[in-house]
């Protein structure tokens, strides 16, 4: 693919948003568009195969702020035609406005550093430069990030777990291992740009570099493409990793597993695996940072004489003691039973109890209460004394 075929992508129209949307907006509408195209979702569908791998492509440029802003400048500067004005011939150059550029410069021809579309696109195609401005032999490109989500249970999640997932994504070549050169052959250099998987070429006064046709900027040539990925070193396959969540982690946080994602073309690094993870709400247990919390219903006994209860933690029963005279809504803690630090340790449980009204009682107990609030008055016990002004 030349420069300008690259440039000319519109990644922003792929993914449905605008160019000025936040990382947020893009990784919402890469996640919906990823989940709807997914060839697992499409079975037979060649168009929502193309498509999936067109949002793909997009996400991995627009979804790290780096390249993203890379693309976004190099469009800026040739949709208006140069820094400031429209391109015109000047003599051994170009002139933008009141000022004369030589177009070997805006390609990075003037030495490492420079700032010109040559670091541009040697920071989107991965090439380099050599420490004398030359190009370094081609690199095949990286695979792509991928991103995929798990739900887990919310005891899982604040205990740890190693969770199974099936992924579809490009993957190597099992039958060539990723070189893209069928079995008992191998890729060789490409005599055309002599390995550097970039050509110069010279119109009149200007020299103008890009990858080269021949082996596509690449820097080497299949004379026999593996038959089974057609030279890519790639194949699109269903695969199950163990993922292993580490204790306490929170609804929504992403776990990266490097070199988990889509393959590199013809053996080069494989891109990232996301998880993102989320948390399933527990029918007893709530969360406070480090800490467990729990509602714990008691009687009103319970809190005016005190007691001792069991109540329920991540590993086994505890006994909780009440003291006498305790207030409905006080929050008591069990040190060192919430959830796991990275660190070591463990936050708390916070228990805060709540007394459980009697819907219904029978008449004896009715009786004892009634004997119960008589009391409470001959003892002088006004529960609104200081209360509105009472």
């Amino acid at each position: 693919m030349s420069q300008r075929e690259w440039i000319e992508k519109d990644f922003y129209k792929d993914l449905g948003v605008s160019s000025d949307a936040s990382q947020e907006d893009i990784k919402k509408a890469y996640r919906k568009l990823a989940r709807d195209l997914h060839p697992d979702a499409n079975p037979g569908d060649a168009a929502a195969e193309e498509r999936f791998k067109s949002v793909s492509e997009a996400n991995a440029v627009l979804s790290d702020p780096a390249k993203r802003k890379e693309y976004d400048e190099t469009r800026r500067m040739f949709a208006s035609g140069g820094y400031g004005g429209g391109f015109q011939p000047s003599g051994g150059g170009f002139s933008g406005g009141s000022t004369t550029f030589d177009l070997g410069d805006l390609f990075g021809g003037g030495g490492a550093g420079d700032g010109g579309l040559g670091d541009l696109f040697g920071g989107l195609f991965n090439r380099g430069a050599t420490p004398g401005g030359g190009a370094n032999r081609s690199r095949p490109r990286r695979g792509g990030d991928i991103e995929t989500e798990t739900t887990l249970d919310f005891r899982d999640a604040v205990q740890g777990v190693t969770v199974p997932l099936r992924l579809t994504s490009p993957a190597p070549c099992t039958t060539c291992h990723g070189s893209g050169a069928e079995p008992g052959t191998s890729p060789r250099v490409c005599p055309q740009c002599n390995g550097s998987g970039i050509v110069s070429r010279n119109q009149g006064a200007f020299g103008f570099s890009e990858p080269c046709d021949e082996c596509r900027g690449s820097g080497s040539i299949i004379d026999s493409p593996c038959r089974d990925c057609r030279g890519s070193g790639v194949q699109e396959r269903t695969r199950t990793i163990t993922v292993r969540v580490p204790p306490g982690i929170k609804d929504g946080s992403r776990i990266r597993l490097a070199g988990q994602g889509e393959a590199g073309l013809r053996g080069a690094p494989s891109g990232d695996l996301f998880v993102v993870v989320h948390v399933r709400p527990d029918r007893v247990f709530g969360r406070d940072g480090d800490n467990l919390t729990l509602v714990l219903p008691v009687s009103y006994g319970e809190l005016v004489l005190g007691s001792t209860v069991s109540v329920p933690t991540l590993d086994g029963r505890v006994g909780l003691k009440i003291p006498a005279g305790t207030a409905d809504g006080r929050v008591l803690r069990v040190r060192g039973r919430g959830v796991p630090k990275r660190g070591g340790g463990a936050g708390d449980l916070l228990v805060t109890v709540k007394v459980a009204i009697p819907q219904k009682l029978d008449e004896q107990a009715t009786e004892a209460l009634r004997d119960y609030l008589r009391a409470e008055e001959a003892g002088g016990f006004d529960p609104r004394e200081g209360w509105a002004g009472a």
